[in-house]
Formats: C-alpha cells, structure tokens, sequence
C-alpha cells in the first residue's frame, strides 16, 4: 500500500508538472510580412516570418522563423489552416512554407507544451522560387489516416501528389500529373475537397485551365474525371457545392 501511494503521488507530481491540457487552436494567421524572398506568384500578398495561433482559451502563440536553425526560410501562402492534420484529434497549423534556396514545403504545426512546433514536413522541392498549393487535408481513401494533398509548381510541372501518415513521418502515396489550383498573381488557392455522395473528391483545374477536374483517391491510385469547361474562378464554388 505504501508503495502504490508513492506511484500515485509521483504521477500527481508529474502531472501537475506538465500542466493542464492544451486548448486546442481554432485561429491562425501570419505576421511580420518580408520582401527576403521575392517569389511574387500572390499578387500583393507577401511572404511572412511570423506563424500566429489562438486557443480556445485566448491564448497567442509565435513561431518566427527568424529564430530557427539553417537558411532563411518564409511562410509563403494565403493562410494558415486549422486542420487535425495527423489524426490525433487536436487540431493543427497546415502552411506553405519555402526555404529561400530550396523552394517550398508543405509544414504541420502543432501546439505541444504551450509552443508551436514543426511535427511533419514534406521535403521541399528543392529549387529556388518554386511553390506548391495545397488542395486537402482529408482521409482521401477511406482508410482510417489522414491524407495531404497539393499541386506541386501549379505554374509549371501541375503535379498533383499525395501524402499520408506513416511511421517516421509523411510519406507519398499518389502522383498525377497536369492539373493545377493557381495562376500566377492570383491572391487566392481554387478548388478544394467535396462529398457529393460518394466519398471525397478534389476539384481542380485542367493544366490549361479550360475545364474543371474532379479527382479520386482508391487506394494509392488517382484518376480523373472531367466536370465541364472552366470559364470562370465561380465555376470552382460550383463544382465544390456538387452543382458541377
């Protein structure tokens, strides 16, 4: 008995010492707008140094890549979303963020001990000025795990590719080439995830952006399916809204 309450009281101890949990993020956004990295595909938008976040207790957390290890390094998008993105129902911070020699990567932020920290990243392209567009982050094949998925250099190679949770972090399970979400100076992502009935599909453009694409994950294997001319960045809300 003796020695059951000295576990109990040493896992009281250690409990008190990590703190209550975490409220979960429900806001982000960027701060501290930078011309380091003169990539200029969002128009007036400009990269940033800063990733802010809010939990749902009112508390603000920074993370400045200004203060982290290696080449100087930007967040290069429209904004940060709010997503669980690795499954373990604790909502995370999906961005674009872009190494100024390398190019861009898709980065996951999670609030672990009250700070912002980088828990999943895939590589990054590898060239300077070259971007990707992030279209879902959605368990895209029903198996149980959180799928990311976005058109690596939207302008250029129009690749779509797919990653998941595996073992020792994010792994690539699908590739499809010639569609895109972006044209250059454009201020805002298109396209995005919908369930008209039978499962969750991407919407994007064609590579010459004449004609919409609905796109499916079975399995490790992508196809494409045309939805109608593209005419319009309206006819985007209407494929997303099932009327396409």
């Amino acid at each position: 008995m003796r020695r059951l309450g000295l576990v109990l009281a040493l896992a009281a101890t250690a409990a008190c010492a990590d703190g209550p949990p975490a409220a979960p993020l429900v806001a982000a956004w960027f701060e501290a707008p930078t011309d380091i990295y003169p990539h200029n595909v969002l128009g007036d938008l400009r990269p940033a140094f800063v990733l802010a976040a809010r939990d749902a207790s009112g508390g603000v957390h920074r993370m400045d890549l200004r203060d982290m290890p290696g080449g100087p390094a930007v967040f290069e998008d429209i904004a940060p979303r709010v997503a669980d993105a690795d499954g373990d129902g604790a909502p995370d911070i999906v961005v674009v963020e872009a190494d100024t020699q390398l190019g861009a990567q898709l980065a996951v932020y999670a609030l672990r001990r009250g700070a912002l920290v980088k828990s999943a990243a895939t590589p990054h392209i590898g060239t300077r000025f070259r971007w990707l567009a992030p279209v879902a982050i959605a368990d895209l094949n029903s198996d149980g795990i959180t799928d990311l998925a976005y058109v690596e250099t939207p302008h250029i190679g129009k690749r779509l590719r797919v990653w998941t949770y595996a073992p020792g972090g994010l792994t690539e399970i699908a590739a499809l080439d010639g569609l895109t979400n972006h044209r250059i100076g454009d201020e805002a992502i298109f396209g995005g995830l919908r369930d008209c009935g039978t499962g969750p599909e991407m919407v994007l453009a064609d590579a010459g952006w004449t004609r919409l694409m609905a796109v499916r994950l079975e399995g490790s294997t992508l196809t494409a399916r045309g939805l109608g001319p593209l005419t319009d960045t309206a006819d985007f809300d209407a494929a997303l809204a099932c009327a396409r």
